[in-house]
C-alpha cells in the first residue's frame, strides 16, 4: 500500500500535465503563468480517526489528523491552493452519532476549506440538524438545484460563489443527488429538487459570462455513473457547456486518473472522484493548471 504522500505526488503530476493541456487558456496574452492546485475530497462520512487496525482492507489510513498535515504541507510548499469537498460529510461512524456533525464542520472549518456541497448523508439529522451546524462552519454551503425555501436552510446556502486566486477568478457551484426515496421524507422536509442539468447550464453560463470567470467547477454529489439512466457526473459533463471541472461525490469511486470527456459544445471537460472516507486510495488529488493573464 503506498503511502498518503507517495501517492498525491504521482495524482499531481499525472492529472497536473493532463489539465496543464486541457483548456483554452493559450488565448489569454501574458509573460506569465499562473498556478492552481485544487485539493478535493468527497464522502468523508464522518470518519475522523483512521480505520482501525483491525486487518481490514483500509486499516489505520483516513482520518483528519493525517489530511490536515498533508494540507498543511501542501500550502506550505504552494502559493495558491483551493480546497473542496463533495458532500456526505456526515455519517458513518459514532463520531455523528453522538454530536451530530459538530466535529466534522469544526475539522473542515479548522482545515479552511473554500467551499462544500451537500450529501444526502447531510441530510441525516435533518434540515434543522444541518442548519444548527452552520454556526461551526466558515465556508460556504454550495447547492444550486435545492430550494430550502420555507425550510430552517432558506438563506443559509448559496448557489455558487466566486474565489479569487493568484489572479484567475474560479467559478463554484453544487449540485445535489435526488433526495426523493433516498433519504426519508421527514429529513429533508419541504426542501425541492430542481433538475441539475437545466440548473447547471444556467449556473455555469452566468458564471462564464456575467461573472466572468476563468475557471468554472461543479462540487457534484450527483454520483459518477450508473448502469439505469440516472442523471451521473458522466451525463453532466455531456449535456452541459462552461463547466471546465466536476468534483463528484456519492458513489465512492476512486479515479485512477481524471476521466475527461466532451461537452454539449465538444469543448474537454474533466471530472474526478477520490473514494471515501479519505482513505490512502481515496486521499486527496492535486490538481495543477497553468493559465496566462493579463498583467
Amino acid at each position: 500500500m503506498q503511502s498518503r504522500r507517495s501517492f498525491l505526488k504521482k495524482a499531481a503530476i499525472g492529472s497536473g500535465l493532463m489539465m496543464a493541456g486541457s483548456f483554452p487558456f493559450e488565448s489569454f496574452a501574458a509573460e506569465e503563468d499562473k498556478k492552481l492546485v485544487i485539493l478535493h475530497t468527497n464522502d468523508t462520512h464522518s470518519r475522523l480517526e483512521p480505520f482501525p487496525l483491525d486487518g481490514g482492507k483500509f486499516e489505520g489510513q483516513g482520518g483528519i489528523a493525517a489530511r490536515a498535515t498533508l494540507i498543511e504541507e501542501i500550502r506550505r510548499a504552494e502559493e495558491q491552493v483551493l480546497l473542496l469537498d463533495a458532500g456526505d460529510i456526515f455519517q458513518g461512524t459514532p463520531y455523528f452519532n453522538l454530536y451530530k456533525g459538530e466535529p466534522e464542520m469544526k475539522a473542515l472549518s479548522m482545515m479552511k476549506y473554500d467551499a462544500i456541497t451537500m450529501g444526502n448523508h447531510d441530510f441525516d439529522a435533518g434540515v434543522e440538524g444541518f442548519a444548527k451546524q452552520l454556526q461551526h462552519a466558515n465556508f460556504p454551503v454550495l447547492v444550486a438545484n435545492y430550494d430550502f425555501t420555507d425550510t430552517p436552510l432558506e438563506n443559509k446556502t448559496q448557489p455558487y460563489t466566486v474565489i479569487k486566486k493568484n489572479g484567475m477568478k474560479i467559478g463554484v457551484f453544487g449540485l445535489g443527488v435526488e433526495l426523493k426515496g433516498l433519504v426519508p421524507d421527514d429529513a429533508y422536509g419541504k426542501t425541492k429538487y430542481l433538475e441539475p442539468i437545466q440548473i447547471a447550464n444556467s449556473v455555469a453560463n452566468h458564471l462564464k459570462k456575467k461573472e466572468k470567470c476563468d475557471m468554472v467547477i461543479c462540487l457534484s454529489h450527483l454520483g459518477y455513473e450508473y448502469d439505469y439512466h440516472k442523471v451521473s457526473d458522466k451525463i453532466l459533463a455531456k449535456e452541459t457547456d462552461n463547466i471546465d471541472l466536476i468534483i463528484g461525490g456519492h458513489t465512492h469511486t476512486f479515479l485512477e486518473e481524471p476521466t475527461v470527456m466532451k461537452n454539449k459544445s465538444g469543448n474537454e471537460i474533466i471530472i474526478n472522484q477520490v473514494g471515501w472516507a479519505a482513505s490512502d486510495w481515496g486521499a486527496s488529488i492535486t490538481v495543477l493548471i497553468t493559465k496566462k493573464v493579463p498583467n
